[in-house]
């Protein structure tokens, strides 16, 4: 055991708070995906579970690998990474498959496995390396607003605007966090303040295009429009999904039904995914609710530490880019079945089942422990990596 312990590097609560997710996770699934088995149809419990263990054991895998490499090399791999994640857009707008039901074409499938991936989580993280990059290259002078256009926004608005279609909630998370690593990267705030300007404009813009051509779109603003107005309007009939998370809630009590005894999760769509927490308050009550919030506070305040501990400005936008938006992903997902979030099909990390989800989590959770287990990396060291070097080292 001690031998294990000694090839792990970084925070070790970090570490062991993964750890406690993914092993409280298997109960949570395999008692939810009976939905899928009955209801829908397909596949067994067991195999639901052993699919999710093999999901979260190559997850643990990613962030091992990715927690040893330099954090210094995620700087020019994200230049690298852009075009890359720009083309697999375009692929999954044009070839996208919907999974499990959804009503938007955010996957592609990965050859011989069978396995959903969903691209714009991957766009996400390469989208945050970028952003710090970029703040910590110019954080010694003064930022040209026209430059940064060019440099900073285009990319940035290009990729937002791909996901956008299948996938606003998304979008919108990515856009936000952006905004706050600029925020405190020092971007100036008037500048700030017309990006968000032009951002509304460019969502009008999409939302009047998609009202004016519906056969190119169909559904997706539609869908936005109804889940609003199902959360906003007191009178309207509830959406059938938050209707019964808000069942399994109210079953649960303080201490729960037990394990495995839920009966909400054989109505609720996404039980085993998006609605899974609602599926835990029911098994394991309030107490259980609450002790899940609390750990992912834990992480997130251990990522501060981490953040504390740092000596380049690179490393302490990178844990803030690609940690924090693990935090707020699950802060809306809890909201979201509680019914103080309107639906947006956001999973609960390292809980939900789901593929991309897990294995992107893990990608971000192996660049934060790689920054705590980094003790010499500088400024110069890492912002004067040329991507092609990199390119030329790794082959």
């Amino acid at each position: 055991m001690k031998t294990v312990f000694n090839h792990i590097k970084g925070d070790k609560t970090i570490w062991a708070i993964v750890a406690i997710l993914a092993i409280f996770s298997f109960m949570p699934v395999y008692s939810a995906s009976t939905n899928l088995v009955y209801v829908v149809g397909s596949g067994s419990t067991l195999g639901y579970l052993v699919k999710h263990m093999v999901l979260l054991i190559m997850g643990f895998g990613i962030i091992y690998g990715v927690h040893k490499i330099p954090y210094r090399y995620f700087s020019g791999g994200s230049v690298l990474m852009l075009p890359i994640v720009f083309v697999l857009l375009i692929f999954t707008m044009m070839q996208g498959t919907t999974i499990g039901g959804a009503n938007a074409s955010r996957w592609i499938r990965i050859p011989f496995v069978g396995i959903g991936f969903q691209t714009s989580t991957l766009a996400g993280l390469v989208l945050m390396v970028y952003v710090a990059r970029y703040l910590a290259k110019n954080k010694e002078r003064p930022i040209n607003f026209k430059e940064s256009l060019l440099q900073l926004w285009l990319p940035v608005g290009a990729i937002l605007m791909l996901i956008l279609p299948a996938n606003f909630s998304t979008t919108a998370i990515i856009f936000v966090m952006i905004l706050m690593v600029t925020f405190i990267g020092g971007y100036p705030l008037k500048y700030l303040g017309l990006i968000v300007g032009v951002g509304i404009f460019m969502l009008a813009f999409f939302v009047l295009v998609a009202k004016a051509f519906p056969d190119a779109m169909p559904n997706r603003v539609q869908t936005w429009q109804s889940r609003i107005e199902n959360f906003s309007d007191g009178d309207n009939k509830e959406a059938y999904q938050v209707e019964k998370a808000k069942i399994a809630i109210a079953t649960g009590g303080p201490i729960g039904v037990g394990p495995g005894k839920s009966v909400q999760k054989n109505f609720l769509p996404q039980s085993s995914s998006d609605f899974i927490f609602a599926i835990i308050i029911e098994e394991y009550g309030l107490v259980g609710g609450v002790i899940i919030a609390l750990i992912y506070f834990l992480l997130l305040f251990r990522i501060f530490v981490v953040i504390r501990k740092t000596t380049t400005i690179f490393g302490t936008l990178l844990v803030i880019g690609v940690g924090c938006p693990i935090i707020f992903q699950a802060i809306i997902n809890m909201a979201v079945a509680t019914n103080l979030f309107p639906v947006t099909g956001q999973t609960l990390p390292l809980i939900s089942s789901g593929g991309t989800s897990i294995w992107m989590t893990c990608f971000a959770l192996g660049m934060i422990l790689s920054v705590s287990a980094s003790k010499q990396e500088t400024e110069e060291d890492i912002l004067d990596d040329n991507p092609l070097d990199i390119l030329h080292e790794t082959i």
